[in-house]
């Protein structure tokens, strides 16, 4: 796998997934599992959306 993920774009994924998550968590739902999506991207530095739209977040500095 290729890394196809930025800082910024990977701070962003674990803001949300800590969102998504206090939400699940204030509303009681299972919907807050939904944040290991976003986390698991962040932590791995890969989104296979991404790589099918040849989007790549990181800057050259950062391979």
């Amino acid at each position: 796998m290729e890394k196809n993920v930025g800082n910024t774009d990977r701070i962003i994924r674990i803001i949300a997934a800590i969102v998504i998550a206090a939400l699940g968590i204030y509303y009681q739902s299972w919907w807050g599992l939904l944040a290991i999506v976003p986390l698991a991207t962040a932590f791995m530095r890969f989104c296979p959306l991404y790589m099918p739209l040849g989007i790549k977040t990181l800057c050259k500095k950062e391979k």
